[in-house]
């Protein structure tokens, strides 16, 4: 049974797409049946971001109205042939239950690892729809202490939820130098009381919002996620907090 994982943000514009894509990619290059599941309707991305946007026939919402069976609406990487998306469209989703996709989710967990749920940024209804289907979360945010707070306020809600949480921060400075309206990854984690499982710096090719097989904190991201034990997470960060 797949582990259901949803990836979300605070604030809107910190990278959570692309961060989800680019973890999938990562479990899915070490062979791990991975599924994108695109819960954003309105601004869905993923697609875009996986590069595969011309290949769905279906989508979620199909699915969810009964016009394809679950599986339908799912598309195969050309490229990776263990990774899939379950795209969405960019019609309004108010008509669309907690319930109706977590059934969906639920037919195509048993075929797979991994179902990254890319989330709605904020914390509107569409949040606590991804939410009641995850199992997990990985937070993501930025350094800026606007960003921080958007994602205290989530933090919040997802313990309510119970999921276990873990915090991502994205486009981090290799030059980072001391301001106000800057945290250091260490005062996030520190503040928001999570632990930090990756740090990923802002890298020129990252910047065009397309997945990077190539960035070393994505494969270590994976790895951590994959570890059985603490312990061995504890390895993998001190190793990297080396670099």
């Amino acid at each position: 049974m797949a582990r259901k994982i949803v990836i979300t943000s605070g604030k809107g514009g910190v990278g959570k797409t692309t961060v989800c894509c680019s973890l999938a990619v990562q479990l899915a290059r070490r062979g791990y049946r991975t599924v994108v599941c695109d819960f954003d309707f309105g601004l869905n991305n993923a697609d875009v971001a996986l590069g595969i946007e011309e290949l769905a026939s279906y989508d979620l919402i199909d699915a969810v109205e009964g016009k394809c069976r679950a599986r339908q609406a799912l598309v195969k990487h050309p490229r990776y042939p263990t990774l899939y998306c379950l795209p969405s469209n960019r019609i309004p989703d108010s008509h669309i239950s907690a319930q109706s996709v977590k059934l969906i989710l639920e037919l195509i967990a048993p075929q797979f690892d991994f179902l990254l749920i890319d989330c709605p940024a904020g914390i509107g209804e569409g949040v606590h729809r991804a939410l009641s289907c995850a199992e997990e979360a990985l937070l993501v945010t930025t350094p800026g202490i606007s960003a921080m707070r958007d994602a205290d306020r989530l933090n919040g809600i997802l313990q309510s939820y119970r999921l276990q949480t873990s915090l991502v921060v994205n486009r981090v400075r290799r030059d980072f130098s001391r301001r106000e309206d800057v945290l250091s990854p260490q005062e996030i984690a520190r503040t928001l009381r999570l632990p930090l499982s990756a740090v990923i710096y802002e890298e020129e090719r990252l910047l065009t919002g397309n997945v990077s097989e190539r960035s070393r904190a994505f494969r270590l991201l994976a790895d951590a996620l994959l570890a059985p034990k603490k312990e061995e997470r504890r390895g993998i960060f001190a190793a990297w907090g080396r670099k």
